[in-house]
Order: structure tokens, then C-alpha cells, then sequence
């Protein structure tokens, strides 16, 4: 997955369309990440008996890793990988420098 955790992306599809965030945490395996402040949903939370009260929280779901593009400066960016030395590194497709 080309996508990491701290990674400043813009998201090109959905509900969210454009916006830009920090990805929170990723999953690679299910190409799922999770977006500061993107797709949040509310929770209702049942009252428990240790004296907290019964609350409505908003909650940030994942979403597919093909929703979102990374930026380079201000503008999204395509990723690809190449190898440098024996490290494998991300690189800008457009410019060819470093990520």
C-alpha cells in the first residue's frame, strides 16, 4: 500500500470530495486507512452504572485506500516505488523525487 500513517492526503471521491487530512492509522491488508475528520459517523453510547452518562460520539470509519490521493506541496500526487541502494522508497511518478 502506497499510503502511510502521518501521510497529508486529499480525498478525490465520496461524501468528502476534496478535502484534506492526516491519515490516522492505516490498514494494509484490507487497503483501508483512517482520515482525520473524514467520514465520521455517530455512535450512540449506552449509560453505564459506574456514573458515566449515556452520550453520542462521532467516530471516524475507514475508507478505501483508492478515495484518497497523496499530496506533494498542494497538489495530489501519483505514487511509485523505486529501488535506491537496497531500500525500497516512495517517489513522486510526476517529478521523481523522494516522498
Amino acid at each position: 500500500m502506497k499510503i502511510k500513517k502521518n501521510d497529508n492526503v486529499i480525498i478525490i471521491a465520496g461524501k468528502d470530495k476534496g478535502k484534506t487530512a492526516k491519515v490516522l492509522r492505516a490498514f494494509p491488508k484490507e487497503n483501508l486507512i483512517i482520515v482525520e475528520g473524514v467520514n465520521l459517523k455517530k455512535k450512540h453510547q449506552r449509560a453505564t452504572k459506574s456514573n458515566s452518562k449515556g452520550q453520542i460520539i462521532e467516530k471516524a470509519l475507514p475508507i478505501h485506500v483508492s478515495n484518497v490521493m497523496l499530496i506533494e506541496g498542494k497538489k495530489g500526487v501519483r505514487v511509485g516505488k523505486k529501488l535506491i541502494g537496497e531500500k525500497m522508497v516512495r517517489i513522486s511518478r510526476k517529478t521523481g523525487k523522494e516522498i
